[in-house]
């Protein structure tokens, strides 16, 4: 796999409202570049699961990558990565006081319903010419 150096990688689910809004949220905030992003759906995002050892019968929301360093899934990846943006922002860390399953219980709620809430996509989001960078 060819994956940028010293970059944080969020894999995401490409088709959905809520997921997309994050991203956006995300590119909005990450004022260092310090991130790239991939649909869960495409060629290198099931690389990069396969890669990793992450079955996506179990996921198919959010996951980060740090390459050659580590993995998050699920409310883990959420707070590291809004951990990256600093300020105030940091204080986000302040969940990892409550164990990641009960942080997951809540996760999967909101994973498992988000189609219904947010609505999905027929396909992936295509990024405006400035921000093809960021995307893998």
């Amino acid at each position: 796999m060819n994956l940028p150096e010293e970059k944080k990688i969020i894999l995401f689910d490409g088709i959905c409202n809520l997921c997309d809004s994050m991203v956006q949220y995300v590119i909005r905030h990450d004022k260092r570049d310090i991130f790239r992003f991939v649909a869960l759906q495409s060629d290198l995002g099931k690389e990069i699961l396969a890669h990793i050892g992450i079955d996506t019968k179990h996921i198919d929301s959010v996951v980060l990558y740090e390459p050659g360093k580590a993995y998050y899934y699920k409310s883990s990846a959420a707070i590291e990565i809004v951990k990256e943006f600093g300020g105030l922002f940091h204080l986000g860390t302040i969940f990892k006081i409550i164990p990641g399953t009960l942080r997951n219980i809540v996760y999967d709620y909101i994973a498992k319903n988000r189609y219904k809430w947010f609505g999905k996509k027929d396909a992936c989001m295509i990024p405006t010419e400035e921000l093809r960078a960021k995307f893998l």
